[in-house]
């Protein structure tokens, strides 16, 4: 499709300068549209992901309109709650998502396709409604399956909710014309949900990736890493957790870690957690009794380099269940900064698959603070391991899918649906 000009309307929660994760990822996908020439339309939310309420310089207005050569975007009001109400985030997003299919509805009758993200489910709804407004094809874009992830987690436990989640859930894939996930991991999850009343190919998988020319290795002594203070010596081996605090990573592995080699003595090894979430209290009272655990706050999206490229051994973490319905976007990242990684994931997860195609770091069962603890052991007494497994994540990364062939797929996929 790269030779006919396309009109795509995008519904996403996130998007640029918002510092979410999945708003860097949609934020670089369209980058790549513009960039051959189509039109793109976004419908998203004012930012508000770092401090869970309206940015400085963005907050006194319901609806911001910003006009660019290629299109435009509309940020609505994200009504943002603390992630510890679930009632008034639900709200939130059932606000949010009046308002902006509302926008989309009138803006799918001057294009070619629509894209909707999910999280929240309800933006796929939204989406729905502009597509069958618009009669274009729809593609949902699943970053993480929900509400499987919750419900693993212990955020969502009423029954009740949790039924009418997961009818939303499979609505939403039969009315999509296309389902676009991260992983074979979370395809087959997808899959199983539509059961036969779709072709299996309806889902695609489409991974995110990120641009090795944006993220590159660069010297562990930077000024990040002397903002740690007498943990971040240059004799010091740094072990860091960056992202997000939230209930899907298992950050008592850090905590637990941490105690073992203060027990053992090993003042050597300094133990990071960068980032920020609900779970941030459990970690910052074991960093004031812990002289080997440091808690830093969020970073803004341009340092992410020099955070990464800080520690000696990077950490991913995911609690058991999750493999098929989540992938953390940041493995992509920390191989492209050339460091090593230790995950403790779901076997057979698109973590683990990665790490293995990649040589480029260890994988652990998960929420095994025991096997945990002896793999941080052995790897950071190997350091020409360490630096040999960033060498090799590093060229993966130079070799994998990077953001222009993930836009590309895409552009494809919308040629296919409007045949």
């Amino acid at each position: 499709m790269s030779g006919h000009r396309l009109r795509i309307l995008v519904l996403c929660p996130h998007y640029e300068p918002d510092s979410a994760p999945t708003g860097e990822v949609i934020s670089a996908i369209c980058g790549q549209w513009t960039a051959r020439g189509h039109q793109v339309e976004v419908v998203t939310s004012l930012p508000w992901y770092r401090d869970h309420a309206v940015a400085e310089g963005w907050s006194g207005r319901l609806v911001r309109t910003q006009r660019e050569s290629w299109g435009r975007i509309r940020r609505w009001h994200p009504f943002p709650a603390d992630k510890g109400r679930l009632a008034a985030r639900a709200a939130a997003f059932a606000g949010f998502t009046v308002l902006a299919g509302a926008d989309a509805v009138v803006a799918a009758r001057r294009c070619d396709a629509v894209l909707a993200m999910s999280p929240p489910l309800t933006l796929g709804a939204a989406g729905w409604a502009a597509a069958l407004r618009g009669r274009v094809p729809l593609v949902f874009n699943v970053q993480d399956v929900f509400p499987d992830a919750a419900v693993e987690t212990g955020v969502l436990r009423s029954p009740r909710v949790v039924a009418a989640a997961r009818r939303l859930e499979r609505w939403m894939y039969r009315r999509a014309d296309a389902v676009t996930v991260l992983s074979e991991g979370m395809a087959v999850n997808v899959r199983a949900k539509l059961g036969d009343s779709d072709s299996p190919d309806k889902v695609v998988v489409i991974s995110n990736a990120v641009d090795p020319a944006r993220i590159t290795p660069s010297d562990r002594h930077n000024p990040y890493r002397a903002d740690l203070g007498p943990g971040g010596d240059s004799d010091k081996t740094v072990v860091m957790y960056a992202g997000n605090l939230g209930h899907s990573q298992p950050l008592e592995l850090v905590v637990a870690a941490a105690e073992q080699f203060a027990l053992w003595g090993r003042t050597d090894v300094q133990f990071v957690v960068n980032g920020d979430g609900v779970n941030r209290s459990p970690v910052a009272a074991a960093a004031d009794r812990l002289d080997n655990l440091h808690l830093v706050g969020w970073q803004p999206p341009e340092r992410l380099g020099e955070v990464l490229a800080a520690a000696d051994l990077q950490l991913v973490l995911l609690r058991a269940g999750l493999g098929e319905s989540s992938v953390p976007s940041k493995v992509y990242s920390v191989l492209a900064a050339g460091r090593p990684v230790l995950a403790s994931v779901d076997r057979g997860s698109e973590v683990e698959r990665l790490l293995a195609a990649s040589g480029a770091g260890r994988t652990v069962d998960p929420d095994d603070a025991a096997a945990f603890c002896a793999a941080v052991a052995e790897m950071v007494d190997d350091p020409a391991g360490l630096a040999a497994m960033g060498r090799r994540g590093r060229a993966f990364a130079e070799n994998a899918v990077g953001p222009q062939q993930v836009a590309e797929q895409y552009l494809e996929l919308f040629g296919r649906l409007m045949r």
